[in-house]
């Protein structure tokens, strides 16, 4: 038996509308049409579905039973419709992001968010620091996730929260009176600013002994033992330790990922995505709404 939606649609009308005029209205059909309906749905289940006097009208005990099921059905149709309906967005959406920030939760949002709008293209930046900040200075970004270092006032909504620490591999020993080996990016790093402006307030000793401009080049370095680095709290792997208070290395300050903006026109698209990175932020995060003021 193939029932017709919208002959179901037809009987959800008439009884929320308690009346068939009404229903009419609300399905753009004359009286007459709708009652031709609900004939046609009777006949196809063979079952009366509505009681019918001058002054009211009401479902049988089957009209309930189909009435519910009848319910159930168009939301679910209703739900699938919406859900492959042509998108109402296109264009482009020009993101950038850390490494350190795509982890293991934002690819799948990258995916949900091409799904739910396919007419959109968006082209991810992964890139230092510095450089997506440049890039969003220039125009060359939409949006960008940002790290707010310590000390600066930057623009942005509030994602994560991170904090820097000294990290050396588990098997790491430093002979006393040593200098302290560091695998640090080049300059200009701020992994590297924030660990050499500490290193500049305490008498510790130290040289870098590994230079590359690849975190997992100086991660495996890491690793190795050839010497210690700083990175994020959340990125530390196994086979790493956080050595913050030894060889005499303080700690290290926290920081704050944002959602910045460039300062042209926010397109329709690109606000659609940033409200979805909004909704995913951390839930201790999630609550600041207000933006940091930038700089004056």
């Amino acid at each position: 038996m193939n029932i017709d939606p919208t002959l179901l649609r037809a009987l959800v009308a008439v009884h929320e509308c308690a009346g068939f005029t009404r229903a009419g209205k609300r399905l753009n059909l004359t009286q007459s049409a709708v009652s031709h309906q609900i004939r046609r749905l009777e006949e196809q289940l063979g079952r009366p579905l509505l009681l019918r006097t001058t002054r009211h009208l009401s479902l049988t005990e089957d009209g309930q039973e189909v009435l519910q099921h009848a319910q159930q059905i168009l939301t679910a149709l209703d739900a699938l419709a919406r859900r492959f309906q042509p998108s109402r967005l296109s264009g482009v959406v020009r993101f950038g992001v850390p490494e350190t920030f795509m982890g293991e939760r934002l690819p799948p949002l990258l995916c949900q968010f091409s799904r739910a709008f396919p007419e959109v293209r968006l082209d991810v930046s992964v890139g230092t620091y510095l450089d997506l900040r440049q890039m969003l200075k220039a125009g060359e970004l939409d949006l960008a996730v940002v790290l707010s270092e310590p000390g600066r006032r930057d623009s942005g909504t509030v994602l994560r929260s991170a904090r820097f620490v000294w990290v050396a591999a588990e098997h790491f020993d430093l002979a006393p009176g040593a200098s302290l080996p560091l695998a640090l990016a080049p300059a200009p790093c701020v992994n590297r600013q924030i660990g050499l402006d500490a290193l500049g307030e305490s008498a510790t000793r130290w040289h870098v002994a590994f230079s590359s401009p690849s975190q997992e080049g100086i991660r495996t370095a890491v690793l190795a033992g050839l010497g210690v680095t700083v990175q994020m709290a959340s990125d530390l792997r196994p086979g790493l330790r956080i050595v913050d208070g030894e060889y005499g290395l303080r700690g290290l300050p926290g920081a704050r990922f944002l959602l910045a903006w460039s300062s042209g026109e926010k397109t329709a698209a690109a606000q659609e995505f940033g409200q979805l990175l909004l909704q995913n932020a951390e839930p201790a995060v999630r609550g600041e709404k207000a933006a940091v003021r930038q700089q004056a």
